[in-house]
């Protein structure tokens, strides 16, 4: 048994992290600041469910405020850490960017000097974003790409923080894994996301916004492939690739992309109604299309993504009726 602490417990991926890891018998330390960038009660919601495991302990603290994170967690020893709070969304940076500089670069400087000066820790796992491969054209996108045209401050951030993470692992010897996440969905998930605005609009009768003119694909990714990836790169350290301490980067997806249309239908085909269609340009900082190379993560940790849409999309159906009780 070991004991992981999960920053951004409250969140989506960081609840279904957690999840795991107390149902194989682990110890949890949660790490949330109950932020209301979404719904606080979803948060809540989601850490009552944690809270009735007793291997899970839960502080409620801002991960940029470095003293207050070491004097919440004190002398509870930790082995592991699971890095996924961040300030999330990519339209959200370009009015609020020093959100972004709080949480996604003082918050993550913050957690690679809390492992550096803890030496029970040995290995650390956290969350990029497949926005640091900007507007790139070539499809799959491949950890080999270049990555230094972000084309919103949430990417920039998200890159920033695979350099530190990168300086970290040759200056200090620290191992860490970053995930390039692509498209997350799932029960539970975050209200700003496609899936669940859609689902709430159609449900309502209300028109959904269809961006691009619908002419975007996306490597959707159901929640259970992606917290298989996570628990796995946290269980064992990268292979070494020299002087960085063994720090990785990792593309973690679905390696399938969807048409957005092919989306709403197999949305629509879930709900039984057929979606009222707003078609609307892009927005800027958004992307058109996004592809997960994931040959790096397969053949050094055997990650395989198993859940398509079809079978995805109607999980995620089902739990959001469940909780905001619609039959």
């Amino acid at each position: 048994m070991a004991t992981y602490l999960v920053t951004g417990a409250a969140g989506f991926i960081g609840y279904h992290t957690a999840r795991r890891l107390l149902d194989r018998g682990e110890n949890v330390v949660g790490v949330d600041n109950v932020n209301d960038y979404y719904s606080p009660e979803l948060k809540r919601d989601r850490l009552a469910n944690l809270a009735a495991d007793s291997g899970f302990t839960f502080h409620e603290t801002d991960i940029a405020d470095l003293a207050g994170l070491r004097a919440a967690i004190g002398s509870t020893p930790i082995d592991r850490v699971i890095h996924l709070a961040a300030q999330a969304g990519v339209r959200y940076s370009i009015d609020h960017p020093e959100a972004y500089v709080q949480s996604n670069l003082v918050g993550h400087l913050n957690i690679l000097e809390f492992c550096r000066h803890n030496d029970r820790i040995d290995h650390m796992v956290y969350a990029s974003s497949s926005s640091v491969y900007g507007g790139n054209t070539k499809l799959p996108f491949s950890e080999s790409d270049r990555v230094d045209h972000p084309i919103s401050l949430y990417a920039a951030t998200k890159k920033a923080d695979e350099l530190m993470s990168e300086a970290y692992g040759h200056l200090y010897d620290l191992s860490a894994v970053g995930l390039r996440f692509f498209t997350v969905y799932g029960p539970w998930g975050r209200p700003d996301m496609a899936m669940w605005l859609f689902t709430k609009a159609i449900l309502a009768g209300e028109p959904i916004k269809v961006f691009n003119n619908g002419a975007m694909q996306r490597d959707f990714t159901y929640i259970d492939d992606i917290v298989t990836g996570v628990v796995a790169t946290a269980d064992k350290k990268p292979p070494s690739t020299g002087d960085n301490g063994g720090h990785r980067v990792y593309n973690i997806g679905n390696h399938r992309s969807e048409d957005l249309m092919h989306m709403i239908s197999v949305l629509e085909q879930t709900l039984g109604v057929e979606a009222k269609k707003t078609m609307l340009p892009m927005q800027p900082g958004d992307v058109a299309a996004t592809y997960a190379d994931i040959e790096a993560i397969n053949r050094d940790y055997g990650f395989e993504p198993t859940t398509s849409i079809e079978v995805g999309i109607p999980r995620f159906v089902s739990w959001y009726r469940d909780y905001h009780g619609i039959s």
